[in-house]
């Protein structure tokens, strides 16, 4: 399981990249696209949306199901992947490039975890 150590995670499997401390890449991990298989298509928020942590701001269907990926962070969505839209398996190929959207103006965040705490809470699971 490839769990970069530069990220924090939320316990909902979602990975956060700080650009500034008030700018975040958004996207899934390793461990949530390995759980959902093979992914068809995800439904990518609108820029200028506000995302409110905790709660959903998209969703992804795999071949399994379709999954709610909830925010790790508050804020504006500043810019989503298009790439996405043409090409969801990236998802799968590499979760950690494959960001779904930036947010700006980030107001709280979740209890994000470093990769150490991440890892130990995927073995719990």
């Amino acid at each position: 399981m490839n769990i970069p150590a530069n990220l924090k995670y939320s316990k909902s499997h979602e990975w956060v990249e700080f650009l500034t401390d008030t700018c975040a890449r958004v996207g899934i991990t390793d461990f949530a696209q390995s759980q959902m298989g093979d992914i068809v298509y995800i439904n990518l928020p609108l820029e200028g949306a506000d995302v409110v942590c905790g709660e959903s701001f998209t969703d992804i269907e795999s071949v399994k199901a379709v999954s709610d990926v909830f925010s790790p962070v508050s804020g504006c969505v500043s810019n989503v992947n298009g790439a996405l839209d043409d090409a969801p398996e990236q998802m799968n190929q590499s979760p950690y490039e494959a960001w779904i959207c930036e947010v700006q103006g980030i107001s709280a965040t979740e209890e994000l975890m470093d990769a150490a705490a991440y890892q130990a809470f995927i073995e719990e699971q």
